[in-house]
């Protein structure tokens, strides 16, 4: 039995985050003792992925990126593609081995941060914090106690919703014979994939040179593919829509991402809390997590280094949640022709703006303007039915 001021479950993007921002000290603050429980290798443990986001400038974890860019691209089902600048935002992507490598670098040389390789068994409040129980690989037993503990992993389930699609993803880092990408620009959405009857789907490319990308089909819908589905529909991308050619697959990537208006709890126990995906960091409009974890972090380890109570924060405001819940309806319900309503907003919103308020950071104002380019009728017909509709579970 060992005891922390701070247990962090889960070693991913949002369990590295906040022990980084614990790691070391800082001046005038208090530096609280840190256990980081990460599951052994094996099937609690995520798989390797790729993570995208948008900031201004240099970042926190710009040593990590992979590539980033200033210029993004969206193409129709027809026609010519929609491009736009992002400055002052670039766009940047980061694998999660790269991200573990420089996290873990620091982490190794704090001297308040413990990492402990362990299954996480149970956790409950006991008097004056929380306990934890977990298993080690060899199947011996310990207990943590600590006095606040952070869970970052994925829920067993998902809350009941009024409307909960699937952003499902399958994707292929690719070689190139000859040089066929753009290495400045990113192919956010390309629509010329063959649409679902429920939901829609898109091309996602990102290049990291004139040879090497990663090629992604990904789908907005009820229900995900098969392995077999997910390879015909990257092919057909690969050889049908952007003509690659010959083409060696370095690795892939497989992913799920809900993207749901059901309330995800921030604060499960006295002393426990959810942060990252769990505790509702993925913008339910688009599926991005990490700019929204970064927040959530951000604020929790500020909160323990100033001996306040650090209740995670929404990662996203009430306006934008609302907002995304009429999207998700009206895109749910088939009400939007969902590449149209995208293609449009980029084609008529500039996408820094657009990239601000994908990410919550615009003004109501702004986000009024963004709103009259959507179909007004549409929206406003599935805002005002969300009030009327049950909240379900996701089955």
């Amino acid at each position: 039995m060992f005891e922390a001021e701070v247990a962090v479950l889960g070693g991913g993007a949002a369990g590295l985050s906040l022990a980084h921002r614990l790691a070391g000290h800082v001046r005038g603050l208090r530096t609280p003792t840190v256990v980081l429980v990460d599951a052994p290798p094996g099937p609690l443990r995520a798989p390797r992925r790729t993570w995208c986001f948008w900031e201004p400038g240099h970042g926190r974890f710009d040593a990590a990126l992979t590539a980033s860019w200033e210029h993004l691209r969206v193409r129709p089902p027809t026609g010519g593609p929609i491009e736009g600048d992002l400055a002052p935002l670039r766009y940047k992507m980061i694998r999660s081995d790269d991200f573990e490598g420089l996290v873990g670098r620091d982490l190794a040389r704090s001297p308040n941060v413990r990492r402990l390789e362990a299954a996480v068994e149970t956790v409950e409040d006991v008097e004056g914090g929380a306990r934890v129980r977990v298993r080690s690989a060899d199947g011996a037993t310990r207990v943590l106690t600590a006095r606040w503990v952070f869970d970052s992993r994925p829920p067993g389930s998902l809350p009941a919703a009024r409307t909960t699609l699937l952003q499902h993803f399958h994707g292929w880092f690719v070689r190139t014979a000859r040089p066929v990408f753009d290495p400045g620009t990113v192919d956010l959405m390309d629509f010329r994939t063959p649409q679902p009857a429920d939901g829609l789907s898109f091309g996602y490319v990102l290049p990291v040179g004139p040879h090497e990308a990663l090629v992604e089909y990904t789908e907005f819908s009820p229900r995900a593919l098969t392995a077999g589905g997910y390879e015909a529909a990257v092919r057909h991308y690969v050889d049908d829509v952007l003509r690659l050619g010959d083409t060696q697959v370095l690795s892939t990537e497989t992913g799920v991402i809900p993207m749901t208006d059901a309330p995800m709890p921030r604060q499960v126990g006295a002393s426990v809390f959810r942060i990252g995906a769990a505790g509702g960091a993925t913008r339910p409009s688009t599926g991005y997590t990490f700019a929204g974890l970064q927040r959530q972090t951000r604020s929790v380890a500020a909160a323990l280094r100033r001996g306040q109570r650090p209740v995670p924060p929404p990662a996203h405001s009430a306006r934008s949640r609302a907002m995304d819940a009429v999207l998700l309806r009206a895109l749910a319900t088939g009400r939007v022709d969902g590449p149209a309503l995208f293609c449009r907003l980029f084609a008529r919103v500039p996408a820094p703006r657009l990239l601000r308020f994908l990410d919550g950071r615009t003004r109501l104002r702004e986000d009024l303007a963004v709103g009259l380019r959507t179909p007004v009728g549409p929206m406003l017909r599935s805002a005002l039915e969300l009030p009327l509709l049950p909240r379900r579970p996701f089955d």
